[in-house]
This record gives structure tokens, sequence and C-alpha cells, in this order.
């Protein structure tokens, strides 16, 4: 079948070529036995390295891979769980798999947690599977691309005087070519602290914090901008403060300045200041960010997008993000091939700020993370350019993630 026909066959060219229920029907109607035709799902697996891999198999040998991070607690026997749903399915019904899950899960914790990222990793590694089946990298069956090339921005790995590692890891980042840097300010053990479980700042622990913003702002070029995080550590009067005092600084946004749980703190923090809010990280799903939107309780929106329920899910917390003028910056921490599928989202959308990276200190990090795909390094320059290759577009070093995996479990075995 030359392109044309396959156009013709999705019912209208491009409009219909976007809908993975007109790719499904024009695959399987217009391909022979011998074009992989009618795929089915035969096997899902799953293997933890730092977060949790998916991989999933089909009757013609074409496999996709999936990752989720931080709420995978116990995701290996949620996807088990999923694969009754899973097995004999047209792998390219995306959506249609996702919502029966997840609708099946109303009384399993389907909204949110562990549930909705075992999902999420499925999801992802559904859409790698169907970019292989048809040819095509994912970002083009989200709508073609925006852009060529995704930014992303270092965490610093330091943020204080006192480290003597500080000039060697903020070195790095300026030769990497990054454009933008964050830091962390919570600080459990500061010795200022006078309550080890409330978390209301004293003033030497604010002067603390100040110091250490200071400290990175005067020791980075002027045009690489500076991000922290507090990780909803801190209640409503310590994060007003904060912000107000960090203000002449200029930052690329204060994350999660109180508990993500408290919209209306949120809001009422950001109601306070011009340093830019912003929070997702820790919010599942479209309709846990509908009530952040509409309380206009953020500037800038970070969805983990290997935690709050895939790809399309996370295109879908883009779109609404869009309609408030609020662009999205996603949390990550995941391997090469989370990393990568976020960014065939970032490409797609048009409110794509930035996308962080986790991986860079201390130095055996940063080789962990090269070798996880037989690609090797993909970001340069602080940029990450997405790959025209089919499905994701990398490809995993199976021998090297084997010496990866947590004791105790093995690589999709």
């Amino acid at each position: 079948m030359d392109r044309r026909a396959f156009l013709h066959s999705t019912g209208g060219g491009l409009a219909g070529l976007f809908s993975l229920q007109g790719l499904s029907a024009a695959i399987q109607t217009q391909t022979t036995p011998g074009q992989r035709p009618r795929l089915k799902i035969t096997d899902v697996k799953t293997a933890y390295t730092q977060g949790i891999h998916v991989r999933i198999y089909t009757d013609q040998g074409i496999f996709g891979n999936g990752e989720g991070v931080d709420s995978v607690s116990g995701a290996a026997a949620i996807i088990q769980g999923f694969r009754n749903f899973l097995i004999g399915q047209n792998p390219l019904n995306i959506e249609a798999i996702w919502e029966r899950i997840r609708t099946s899960g109303i009384f399993a914790g389907g909204q949110a947690g562990q549930y909705v990222t075992a999902l999420g990793a499925v999801e992802i590694a559904l859409w790698d599977l169907a970019g292989k089946a048809v040819g095509l990298p994912v970002y083009q069956l989200m709508g073609g691309k925006v852009r060529d090339r995704v930014r992303v921005y270092c965490d610093s790995g330091t943020n204080t005087r006192a480290d003597p590692q500080a000039k060697k890891y903020i070195s790095q980042i300026v030769d990497m070519g990054f454009t933008a840097t964050k830091i962390d300010i919570d600080d459990g053990a500061d010795p200022a602290r006078f309550d080890r479980v409330n978390w209301t700042a004293n003033n030497q622990e604010i002067d603390n914090m100040v110091d250490k913003v200071r400290f990175m702002r005067e020791s980075l070029p002027r045009h690489i901008e500076l991000a922290v995080d507090m990780h909803g550590r801190y209640d409503l009067g310590t994060a007003k403060r904060v912000a107000k005092e960090l203000e002449p600084f200029r930052l690329l946004w204060i994350e999660e300045p109180v508990p993500p749980e408290n919209v209306d703190a949120m809001r009422d923090v950001r109601e306070s200041t011009h340093t830019p809010i912003c929070a997702g990280e820790n919010v599942f799903l479209r309709h846990g960010f509908r009530e952040l939107f509409e309380k206009r309780a953020v500037d800038i929106i970070m969805p983990d997008i290997q935690k709050c329920g895939g790809l399309l899910e996370a295109r879908k917390i883009a779109d609404m993000a869009h309609t408030y003028y609020i662009p999205m910056a996603p949390h990550a921490q995941a391997s090469p091939i989370g990393t990568m599928a976020s960014c065939h989202v970032m490409a797609a959308i048009p409110n794509a700020l930035v996308l962080e990276w986790h991986w860079s200190h201390p130095a055996p990090r940063l080789t962990r993370w090269r070798q996880y795909v037989k690609e090797g390094e993909i970001i340069e320059k602080g940029h990450i350019t997405v790959p025209d290759r089919p499905g994701i577009g990398l490809e995993m070093d199976d021998a090297a993630c084997r010496k990866m995996v947590r004791p105790g479990t093995a690589w999709f075995d």
C-alpha cells in the first residue's frame, strides 16, 4: 500500500490519520497478512530499575516500551491485574484500552496513585508499539510537531556555598549548555529548625533558603534561569514569606511551596507574590488538574508524564492549561525511555516551556543514564531533538539494563 492509499483509507487524509481508531481500521483493511495485519497483544511484562518498565508484546513480533516513576510501589502486581484487559486486544486502540482499565478501577484506586501510574506506563508502551506498527513517531500520531527540539533544565545537584562539589557541578551545568536549572531549598536537617515535624520555618531557616538562591544566582551566568523547589513541605505563612523574599531574584518558578492537596492554599501563595508558582507533579489525571486551573492556583503546570496517566492524558492536561494561558514544564525522573516519551508530547503542544532532567550528579548516575538506550546520550546543549523514527524512537540496551535491575527482580523474565 502506498502513502496515498494509506491516507485515503484513514477516512479523509490527515484528520483521519490522527485518530488511532482510523489508523487501526486502515491497517487492518488495507494490508496483507505479510504486512502485520490485525495486531493482537500476546503478553505484558515488567521490570524494575529506578522506576518500572513495561513491555507489551504482540503476535507479529512488535513490542512497545513504557515507563512509570515515583508511585510505582506494587505497580508490577497492578499491571499483571490489567492482563485481562490487554491480552488479545488491538494495541492501536489506545484510548479505548486506557479508558476501560481506568473506569474498571473505580473501586480499586483508579483516580490516582499507583493505579494511575501503572496504567500510564502501560499506555506509554502502547504508544511506542502503535508508532512502530504504522512506521510513525509518536508525535506524529499526536498531531505533528510544533517544535523539533525540547528545552531541558538540569537539577543542579548543589545549592550551598559549603558544598565542596558546588563549583564542579555548576561548571557542568554551564558546559552542557543548559539554559535553566533548579535547586532544592527545603531542608529537614537545617540545624536552625526548632521542630522536626512542624514545617513552619523560622527567620534563620528562611535566611538560609534565601542564601542558597543568592549563591546560585551569583554563581550562574545571567542567561541561565533558576527555579527552586520546596517539595510541598511548608505551611501557608512560610510559603508566602519565602515567595516574597525571593522576588528580587526573578526566579523561573517556585515549585510546590505548600502541599499539593490544598488548592486554595496554593492559590493564596500565588496571589501573594509576583514569583511564578509551579505545581502538579503530585496530581493525577486531567480531573486532578481541573481545580488548579479553575482556581487559578498556578502560573506553570508540572505534570509528571510517567505518573499522571500517560502521554495522551498529558496532552489533554496541556490543552486544558493552554485555555488558561499556562505553560507546561513536566516533572521527570525517568530513564531516557520515559524522558523521550515526554518529549514527544512536548513536541506536539504549543505551550511547552521546559522539561526536567534529574540524572546529572554525581558521575555514576550520568553514566547509567547513557547506558539505558543504544543511542547513548540524547541531550545536546540543553535540548533533546525528537527523533523521526517510529514509536518513541529509542532502543533499550537490554544487556546494560539487566545490570541495573533492583535486587530480587529480573529484566522482563
